[in-house]
Order: C-alpha cells, then sequence, then structure tokens
C-alpha cells in the first residue's frame, strides 16, 4: 500500500527505507520542521548546572540532538554521580545512547509497555524521585509562541498531559521540574507539488502515519478546505488518534509507535 510519512524531514527516512524494504510504497511528507532554539543560552546554562539536577527528562529524539548539540566543552557532565536520563520512548533511548549516555544511566518505559509516552515513564522513574532537588525537562516550542525558557513555570496546570502531567507528579511527589528549550517547531513549507501529492492521499487509498497531534494541527493548516472522510490513517498514541478524528479521518488507527509496529498495524489493513 501507499503509506505517508510525517516525520520530520531528519527522522523520515529510515521510514521510508524501511517500509519500501517491507514493499510498501512510502511518500515522506514532512509536517514538523524543526531547528535549533533561536535562543541557546538556556541550554549551555542547564549544561552548566548539571550536578545539580537529579534527573533530565528528554520529551523526545530531537531533545535529546539538540541539547547535546549544545554542550558547552567545559560542561562536567560525569555519569556516575550525575543526574539519571528519562525517555519517554524507544526513540529517545536510542538517541540518548547514541549522544554518549551509559545504558545504566538511562529510564525509559519498558519494552512491552502499552504506550510510550510521560504516563509510562513515571510508573518506572516515580519511586526514585527524591523530594526537594530539581527535574529539567528538555522540550521544544512552537516557533511562533514565546517562552521563558529554563524557568520552573509559576503555576502548573491542574489538569495536563505529557510534559505538564510529569511536572505535576514531580510537585507532588516534592521535587521541582525546570523546564528548558531546545529545539523549534515550524509547520512545513510545502511546494505545490506537495501540497498536491497530500490532496491525493486524503483519498487515494493511502495511509497516513502519525506520530504527534502536531503534525495533524500542521495538516489541516495545509489544506484547509480539505475533506479527509475518506483518509486512512495510523496513529502512534491515542491523543494523537483522537486529534486525527476531531479533523475529519474516515479510519483511524493506533499503533505502538516503534517501526515494528506500525508495520503489524499496516499489514492489518492491507
Amino acid at each position: 500500500m501507499r503509506v505517508v510519512i510525517t516525520r520530520p524531514a531528519a527522522d523520515a527516512q529510515p521510514w521510508v527505507d524501511a517500509l519500501q524494504a517491507a514493499g510498501h510504497e512510502a511518500l515522506a511528507l514532512p509536517l514538523i520542521h524543526v531547528a535549533p532554539a533561536a535562543n541557546t543560552q538556556p541550554v549551555v546554562q542547564a549544561w552548566d548546572q548539571w550536578q545539580d539536577w537529579q534527573a533530565v527528562m528528554f520529551v523526545s529524539a530531537q531533545a535529546v540532538r539538540y541539547f547535546f548539540e549544545c554542550r558547552p566543552t567545559s560542561a562536567r557532565a560525569t555519569w556516575s554521580s550525575g543526574p539519571r536520563c528519562w525517555a519517554t520512548g524507544p526513540g529517545t533511548h536510542k538517541a540518548l545512547l547514541q549522544a554518549g549516555v551509559p545504558e545504566a544511566c538511562i529510564d525509559s518505559p519498558v519494552a512491552d509497555a502499552v504506550q510510550f509516552d510521560s504516563e509510562a515513564l513515571w510508573q518506572r522513574v516515580g519511586q526514585q524521585v527524591k523530594a526537594g532537588r530539581p527535574v529539567l525537562i528538555v522540550r521544544g516550542h512552537d516557533a511562533c509562541a514565546t517562552s521563558d525558557a529554563a524557568q520552573v513555570p509559576a503555576q502548573v496546570p491542574a489538569t495536563g498531559t505529557g510534559r505538564d502531567w510529569l511536572a505535576q507528579q514531580l510537585q507532588t511527589a516534592g521535587a521541582t521540574a525546570h523546564f528548558v528549550v531546545a529545539y523549534e517547531r515550524r509547520s512545513p513549507a510545502w511546494t505545490a507539488a506537495q501540497l498536491k501529492q497530500a490532496s491525493q492521499a486524503a483519498g487515494d487509498g493511502s495511509v497516513w502515519c502519525f506520530s504527534s497531534s502536531q503534525a495533524i494541527t500542521h495538516l489541516a493548516q495545509a489544506l484547509p478546505a480539505q475533506s479527509w472522510a475518506h483518509a486512512r490513517c495510523v496513529a502512534t498514541h491515542a491523543r494523537i488518534a483522537q486529534t486525527a478524528q476531531d479533523l475529519g479521518f474516515g479510519e483511524v488507527h493506533t499503533s505502538r509507535p516503534s517501526l515494528a509496529d506500525v508495520l503489524r498495524s499496516l499489514e492489518s489493513l492491507a
């Protein structure tokens, strides 16, 4: 079948290659453009405070990539006595290993977790949190939004998902959550040819693969008049699936986020 990969351009090619090797026709239509944060000084400051953190949580592989790219040569990052590194899923875990973090220093959800998200991560790390010591959460933000990149939020929302939910759990446990922005997300600047491909894929039986709710939001912005009633997709989290349903996708399936699981979901749709 024809499969549309919507991951950022830097992450899309391995998926395209794997899908083609499995016999599918793969099309990369990145729906999120990722770039380093315009202001990298807060990340440098976070590195200078490395020994102060009890843990550093990375929300994505991009968070790992851009955080470590800003590592100053003077940074005293020792693994034996330094903070734990938290990853929400296998992609982020792999990125930490590639960045040089020892396996023994990484905490992430178990391999057979139903979902890879902050809730699953908390099941692994909640008992090790020490009251009174800060946790750094490395994240991205929308380039059009403003952000005080390395501050503790004045007020954590009463309800939330993802990193907000994790910050709530840390506060309940007596710890504090600090945020630093390592990268920016932008909507893609699609060519006329890409817009045409996307419009065709809305009704020709193609299966869209979504790993981000924001990607779906950008898709709606790129094609505001498009009907998705005859479109199919595989989403890698229930919240992403709900966003696709809200946009009007006629057929929405949920899969665990690993490539192997997505391939099995695609096989079930053939």
